[in-house]
């Protein structure tokens, strides 16, 4: 992915050990282990209390070179700024609690100003500046993964690093300001107006392509951590990802995936990496999945206020969204009025597939783009775009004698559900998916819509013409 940069190297410090290469360390180990008795096991890892269900592990960063100096002339670090521990002081007024946007496992992020009262020549920005808890989930080396991938990756749908802090104990790093939080604040918390259905899709596309960037790097990274906290929103709702703590290189040649400890978030996690530790792109589509059902519904991914059979969106939610008479009726009512059946079946289908439990169901986050592309169109237009969901999933036909036009739309208000959010309780149960344990590409398919497995022929021949 290009140069990555320990955290001895980018605070100028100087560690032999720290310097010495992993085939080195590899050696010495070997001969310790000759000539000392076998040590007793080592004691388990430490647990660590992550707030918000949040898995923890380690991030293994590569050699690098040494010191900020040579840090500053590689390509792709040119703008990010090395900061002094009281400049940042003196950008967010001593730390002024009235100027937190957000606090959270990884410590505290402040809204703040770098002028020229901060820094001589320095143009005046809005920034935010993130300060790393010591003793909090986010520890030094996801610090520096934040560094290394946002410090060297420029795209409009990644957030920019505009510098960071690495003194004595302190561990800053800064952002720009981001105007509108993030897309959590916006869904869930009651303070804010609620999201239009096509800002809701200019978000979505913003953020696939977001992802469909990093896994399209020369080294591909997986971002290992897509939920709507992470999503951050400028001024115009541009949607842009933050928070590149558990980041990590993707497989490359004949590598399948790269095993790893789980990290990330319980209900964005895909299921047969949570089972097997072995991790993919195919990961951060799932959890794209996860974001777009909530996007969709207005749920949060994991909700224990809800009764028990809902609890977790994607087992409750995902069967429903290939059955139109259900869909209509999960869907978040405060929305109601603002997009076509057509349109919302397809942005449920495609909810649907990033959401399968075999990886090898789930489209490409380069696939995504392509299908939540023709939003972009509607959202300079204003014309719905139901003709452009029917040449990407095939919708099947009404049933002989259905109602259509003015008719159709009375029968629909006519037997409106008396419970947008869920079932009424004469409804029938449905048993909802479960997550596997195991990967099974060998097992019966998925129930799916026409739609679905027109869908997915139009990959696998994409995939083949390749």
């Amino acid at each position: 992915m290009g140069n990555c940069f320990s955290l001895n190297q980018l605070c100028g410090h100087s560690n032999k050990n720290l310097e010495e290469t992993p085939v080195e360390v590899e050696v010495e180990v070997k001969k310790a282990a000759e000539t000392l008795p076998t040590p007793p096991p080592p004691p388990p890892p430490a647990k660590i209390k992550i707030p918000n269900s949040e898995i923890s592990s380690t991030v293994s960063m590569p050699a690098s070179p040494k010191g900020v100096e040579e840090l500053k002339l590689v390509n792709g670090y040119g703008d990010v700024n090395t900061f002094t521990y009281n400049e940042l002081r003196l950008a967010t007024k001593n730390f002024r609690p009235d100027l937190i946007l957000g606090e959270g496992g990884f410590g505290v992020v402040y809204k703040g100003v770098i002028d020229e009262n901060v820094r001589p020549g320095f143009k005046s920005t809005e920034v935010a500046v993130k300060v790393l808890d010591p003793e909090g989930f986010q520890g030094d080396r996801e610090w520096l993964a934040e560094v290394n991938y946002l410090g060297q990756f420029s795209h409009p749908n990644l957030v920019k690093l505009i510098g960071f802090c690495c003194e004595d104990e302190h561990r800053l790093l800064v952002y720009e300001y981001m105007a509108c939080g993030s897309l959590e604040k916006h869904l869930f918390r009651r303070v804010c107006l609620t999201m239009p259905w096509l800002t809701r899709m200019k978000i979505a596309l913003g953020a696939a392509k977001g992802l469909a960037f990093l896994h399209g790097a020369e080294r591909p990274i997986i971002y290992r951590d897509f939920k709507t906290s992470n999503i951050l929103l400028d001024a115009e709702y541009n949607a842009k990802l933050s928070d590149f703590g558990l980041a990590k290189e993707g497989p490359i040649g004949d590598q399948t995936h790269v095993s790893t400890r789980v990290m990330g978030t319980y209900g964005y996690a895909a299921p047969e990496y949570v089972a097997t530790g072995h991790l993919t792109a195919m990961s951060d589509v799932y959890g794209f999945g996860v974001v777009l059902l909530e996007m969709l519904i207005g749920r949060r991914a994991t909700d224990k206020s809800r009764p028990s059979r809902e609890h977790n969106l994607v087992e409750w939610a995902r069967p429903l969204l290939i059955r139109p008479n259900k869909l209509l009726r999960i869907t978040d009512p405060r929305m109601e009025g603002q997009y076509s059946n057509k349109t919302m079946q397809m942005v449920a289908n495609l909810a649907y597939q990033c959401l399968s439990q075999n990886p090898k169901g789930r489209p490409t986050m380069k696939e995504v783009v392509r299908i939540l592309e023709p939003f972009k169109d509607m959202q300079k237009d204003g014309d719905d775009i139901s003709g452009a969901a029917v040449t990407l999933y095939e919708a099947s036909p009404d049933p002989p004698g259905a109602a259509t036009g003015d008719a159709a739309e009375h029968e629909r208000k006519r037997n409106k559900h008396p419970f947008p959010n869920g079932r009424s309780k004469s409804e029938p149960y449905l048993e909802s998916n479960r997550f596997i344990t195991s990967l099974e590409p060998d097992g019966p398919p998925e129930p799916q819509t026409k739609a679905i497995n027109e869908h997915s022929k139009m990959i696998d021949l994409k995939k083949q013409s390749n």
